[in-house]
């Protein structure tokens, strides 16, 4: 088999893109075959500066390996279809030669109006049926002077029969679809005539894609048909989907890869949770490693439907990897979310991790061992200066001097102050934490020391 992702570096690497990814290097490295990187950046009026170094950043960060791309050459190069003009230009002007494409002469105004939508595509479309029929020396010497476009002739009467790898079996009515533009006024290449060149020439055996693109599905199997080619098999994956099962779209949604990283989602996570967003093995098991979805992943088990990108869930898979990290591991990624001057220890971490779902949770979760006093709300003077408050303080700094024991401390000071154990566990929570809740007290005083913890309590006495 042989794969290809190819993105266009007109911006960040998208969620439902890294999962397109995902799963044709999955069918690669399962069929021990290749997977190709191709930059699609034919549209030069949307290219975004470094978007093309970002790409490969971030899918090699995703443990995505290529075997070939613009950043590792390759027998079937270029990579990028903007160094591919020439080869676009061999097939449009064979296409033209067999009347299975045309040109469109176009004034500089008329070039104006429709970019400017002053002249709309289905207008144009119906306008330009005039060039269809053509003497072929004169369009070409026509060529040479003026501006053009060129259409693919759609057949008319006719059906394509689809057998789509995910789909199923689809029929498209050709008397539907309007002749496509396959060059544009700059010389480049859409998507529709490029896609179709690049993957024959680089010997595609599958494409695995977003169902966004199965409309043209009827253009570009008349493009193989046109050229005497037979075309790759393919298979369009269901959309992304918002809770309200509207499109995950990048007006409305965070959707970029890079904006989850940053939010404090891990690799292990993002991954694991877009592999399984429209694909699932028979029973229940949520988490795989990357490995693990190479060997079990089939596209007779991706669905049909659109699949759910339900935040909450991705949360859950976040802190299931967050808690199950080795200490050192996890040090290392929460470098860029807590304070460079803190040093944290494996005790530290252990206690707050199960209520970590980002590592941008643990600069709140750990900063209690950090400060060097607290602001306390209102709420909380009010319980630490109360008559019982300030008695539970004191006669804890008096029992720490027996016992380092939280539960000793516990029952003597119950006892000289004859609180309940509710109010007992407030004031001294709320004393060494300033929090009401949180994690296990005789850990946080374990980690604090004796001298810290005294401290804590003067400080609370102070108020």
């Amino acid at each position: 088999m042989r794969l290809r992702f190819a993105p266009s570096p007109t911006g960040y690497l998208h969620v439902g893109g890294l999962r397109t990814a995902l799963y044709n290097f999955f069918l690669a490295k399962q069929s021990k075959g290749s997977l190709i990187l191709r930059i699609e950046d034919t549209d030069q009026n949307r290219l975004v500066q470094d978007a093309e170094e970002n790409l490969i950043a971030m899918l090699s960060w995703a443990g995505i390996n290529f075997d070939e791309g613009p950043h590792l050459q390759g027998k079937y190069g270029p990579y990028r279809q903007s160094e591919r003009l020439a080869i676009y230009k061999k097939y449009y002007l064979q296409l033209i030669e067999q009347g299975n494409a045309y040109p469109c002469f176009y004034s500089q105004q008329r070039l104006h109006d429709l970019e400017t939508g002053k002249l709309s595509s289905d207008d144009a479309t119906i306008e330009d049926s005039v060039f269809q029929d053509f003497n072929l020396s004169e369009v070409f010497k026509k060529m040479e002077t003026e501006n053009f476009v060129i259409r693919l002739k759609i057949p008319k009467n006719d059906f394509i029969y689809h057998n789509d790898l995910i789909k199923g079996s689809i029929k498209f009515d050709l008397n539907l679809i309007n002749d496509p533009i396959i060059i544009k006024s700059d010389g480049f290449p859409t998507y529709h005539f490029a896609n179709v060149i690049d993957d024959y020439l680089m010997n595609i055996t599958h494409v695995i894609r977003g169902e966004e693109w199965l409309p043209s599905i009827p253009k570009h199997i008349v493009l193989y048909q046109s050229l005497g080619w037979n075309p790759p098999q393919f298979g369009h994956l269901p959309l992304l989907l918002n809770n309200d099962k509207s499109k995950l779209s990048k007006r409305k949604n965070d959707v970029s890869v890079e904006n989850y990283i940053d939010k404090g989602y891990t690799k292990e996570s993002i991954v694991n949770f877009l592999s399984l967003l429209g694909w699932h093995e028979k029973g229940d098991r949520e988490f795989y490693h990357l490995d693990e979805l190479i060997e079990s992943f089939s596209l007779d088990r991706v669905n049909k439907s659109g699949a759910i990108f339900d935040v909450q869930k991705l949360n859950a898979f976040n802190n299931y990897y967050i808690k199950n990290y080795k200490f050192d591991n996890l040090k290392s990624l929460l470098s860029p979310f807590i304070s460079r001057n803190w040093i944290i220890t494996k005790d530290m971490v252990d206690l707050v991790k199960d209520k970590a779902f980002t590592l941008c949770d643990f600069q709140n979760l750990l900063s209690f061992f950090f400060m060097d006093s607290f602001s306390f709300s209102n709420e909380s003077i009010r319980i630490l200066k109360s008559n019982i408050g300030v008695n539970i303080l004191k006669s804890f700094l008096i029992a720490i001097q027996a016992t380092n024991a939280l539960s000793e401390i516990a029952k003597i000071v119950q006892k000289e102050t004859d609180c309940i154990p509710k109010e007992f566990w407030s004031v001294v929570r709320i004393a060494l934490t300033n929090t009401t809740y949180g994690p296990s007290l005789d850990m946080i005083i374990k980690i604090y020391g004796e001298d810290k913890v005294k401290s804590r309590i003067n400080n609370a006495l102070k108020l």
